[in-house]
């Protein structure tokens, strides 16, 4: 009982298991860990910012994620896009590429073109990059199993087209921990997944030192059933891993820290996801200091896209979506993204509508224009509560990746399936939360009507005649190239993989004699053999 004698409040806890207060002052910022962390935008530790100006000199780059289909028709929508004003492309593969199986695998029978792009060869890199200035548009690629291919296959596409790759800048997510944790597009085991991941690392620090050849992904994770702590301790319990495989194969930390990036996830609490990028940034240019003596300011930066929040949205009532999305776009703009893509009104059920993904665009865009969110950097800084929530966020990050390496690390976690039965666990108990409405979800468990039931949705049209297309691209290019380039061009590579040597080279050979991304998984198969899933109960 309160002293005049009304009973206490109910607690309010956020997602991250912090009890929320009624009230903030600085005797919660000073009690949680003090102001000194604070610091100033483009100064060590990076909490307000890694850019002194923020977007007053650069607005966040609008990349949403997008293709499916044939090259041809990712094409047309990646030109669309940039029309429309996008700054970024965030491309999307359909699951055989994703695998590495070709179009024509009896396994990739009614998925070529689904969910994204299918890609065989490098005639399809030149087919859907045709007409776009890489200087001017940065492209993300989102690809995992097979990223070592599929980065050699943009990089020779580009250096075909008469590009520099010294100067190309661009990402490729290629974050395979991630996979066995959040998504399931793994093809080899954990240690040689981490080995292939390290040599995209090296070959990229060597000869397209400005490109980012890792994009760790606290996204998927998230987005998998991991509360905002989990997303950012187990990402950069990731990050760690590669960095520490980087290094032990001889590389300095400061020639290649600045080129990692990363994915994060945003729905939920508004000042909950600020406040867990504010402390991830500024842990993460603490890490890169203190644990790996990064000397350059860039290695220390949290480089991040971030905006999607694709868990957040709902089937029911998607019009809401649009709302949604709106919050996930200023949320992303008061953390300081880089980076921004948010996931469009419809994507809860289908590939995204061009009206849909219109909408997602010019939210940004309306942020930039008319929202005032471009003015000043990290303007919810000196809050009495984003700052007591950033300090208690950080302290409960640390102690997640503490408890990670106290049980023997991510890689060993990961490769006997406890981190991936944890995040499973929490997404099942949160899913009857949501059913118990424990868990509030506007147009799902509160606020419904009758009529939610009968509203019809529009679904992206699957094409068969897509993948005979493929097909038929495939069956022509194998028959006009040079048999026994490749096959020579595919030994080296198995030579490689076998010898433990950097398969890149070998790679960046093979698909410019077009090699098949099929034909080059088989050899590294054969190489380093296929991951098993453990499953623990």
């Amino acid at each position: 009982m309160s002293p005049g004698g009304k009973p206490n409040p109910t607690p309010i806890f956020n997602e991250s298991g912090l009890e929320i207060k009624p009230v903030y002052t600085t005797e919660d910022v000073q009690a949680s860990g003090g102001a000194d962390g604070i610091g100033h935008p483009g100064e060590f530790p990076f909490t307000r910012g890694i850019h002194k100006e923020m977007y007053r000199k650069r607005p966040w780059t609008m990349r949403q994620y997008a293709g499916f289909g044939t090259p041809e028709e990712t094409n047309k929508r990646f030109r669309w896009l940039i029309e429309n004003g996008q700054t970024g492309l965030n491309v999307a593969f359909d699951l055989p590429t994703q695998v590495g199986l070709d179009s024509d695998d009896p396994m990739a029978e009614g998925e070529v073109g689904r969910v994204g792009m299918a890609v065989d060869t490098l005639r399809d890199f030149e087919i859907a990059f045709d007409g776009i200035d890489l200087d001017k548009i940065t492209v993300s690629l989102t690809i995992n199993g097979a990223a070592a291919i599929l980065i050699a296959m943009y990089l020779a596409m580009a250096e075909q087209r008469g590009y520099d790759i010294r100067r190309i800048r661009g990402t490729a997510q290629n974050d395979i921990l991630k996979e066995f944790i959040g998504r399931g597009t793994w093809v080899f085991p954990v240690e040689p997944s981490i080995k292939l991941v390290g040599d995209t690392i090296l070959y990229c620090a060597e000869h397209a030192p400005l490109y980012s050849p890792v994009s760790v992904c606290g996204y998927h994770i998230r987005e998998s059933g991991a509360d905002p702590v989990q997303e950012m301790a187990y990402a950069f319990c990731i990050a760690c891993a590669y960095v520490d495989h980087v290094l032990a194969r001889g590389l300095d930390i400061d020639e290649f820290a600045s080129r990692l990036s990363f994915n994060f996830d945003i729905y939920g609490n508004l000042f909950e996801q600020v406040a867990k990028f504010r402390a991830g940034r500024r842990l993460w240019a603490r890490l890169m200091k203190d644990r790996y003596n990064a000397t350059n300011p860039k290695s220390m930066w949290l480089r991040m896209i971030a905006g999607g929040g694709g868990g957040g949205l709902t089937i029911e009532q998607p019009e809401n979506n649009i709302a949604r999305g709106a919050y996930y776009a200023l949320i992303s703009a008061l953390s300081g993204t880089q980076t921004m893509a948010l996931c469009s009104y419809d994507e809860a059920y289908t590939i995204p509508s061009e009206k849909a993904a219109r909408i997602s665009l010019r939210t940004m865009q309306i942020l930039i224009e008319e929202m005032g969110l471009c003015d000043t950097v990290d303007p919810l800084a000196g809050s009495y509560y984003v700052e007591t929530l950033t300090n208690q966020l950080e302290k409960k990050i640390v102690a997640c990746m503490e408890d990670v390496d106290a049980r023997g690390g991510i890689v060993k976690l990961v490769a006997e399936g406890h981190i991936q039965n944890a995040v499973s666990k929490q997404a099942y108990e949160n899913l009857k939360k949501l059913e118990r409405g424990e868990i509030r979800k506007v147009g799902v468990n509160c606020y419904c009507t009758e009529e939610d039931e009968e509203q019809p949705v529009e679904f992206h049209p699957f094409k068969e005649e897509d993948c005979a297309q493929q097909v038929k691209r495939l069956d022509g290019l194998r028959a006009e190239r040079d048999d026994a380039n490749v096959k020579a061009a595919l030994r080296d590579v198995l030579a490689a993989a076998k010898a433990g040597d950097n398969v890149m080279p070998a790679i960046i050979k093979a698909v410019k004699a077009y090699a098949t991304v099929g034909e080059l998984t088989q050899c590294l198969v054969e190489a380093y053999g296929r991951y098993e899933e453990p499953v623990c109960f």
